[in-house]
C-alpha cells in the first residue's frame, strides 16, 4: 500500500492527511433485556451479530448485564447495518445441506 495520496493532493502522505483527526469515542448500543426489563447499554464487544439465509436466522444476542440471562433478538436490515458498522463481531450462518 502507498503512503502518498494519488488523488488531487500530490505529496501528501497518509500520516499527514490524518494527523488532524482525534479518537473516536467507543461506539456504544442501547438494549433492554425482556427478563428482567432492565435497559441498558452496551459496548460492540458484548454483542454478537448472527447472519442467516433468512429473517429467521439473523439475529443478534448478548447477556444481560443486570441478571445474567442470555438474550436474543431478530436482526432485520437496518440493525444488520447498525450493528456491522459499530464493530460488532459477526457469524455468518451457512446453510444445512
Amino acid at each position: 500500500m502507498s503512503e502518498s495520496v494519488s488523488s488531487g493532493a500530490r505529496g501528501m502522505t497518509v500520516a499527514a492527511a490524518f494527523a488532524g483527526m482525534r479518537n473516536v469515542a467507543p461506539v456504544v448500543f442501547r438494549a433492554g433485556c425482556p427478563d428482567c426489563r432492565g435497559s441498558f447499554e452496551l459496548a460492540a464487544s458484548a454483542l454478537r451479530l448472527a447472519i442467516g439465509g433468512s429473517s429467521r436466522t439473523t439475529f443478534y444476542s448478548f447477556t444481560c448485564p443486570d441478571c445474567d440471562t442470555l438474550v436474543r433478538k431478530p436482526a432485520g436490515e437496518r440493525i444488520v447495518e447498525l450493528l456491522t458498522g459499530g464493530g460488532v463481531s459477526t457469524l455468518r450462518l451457512q446453510p444445512v445441506r
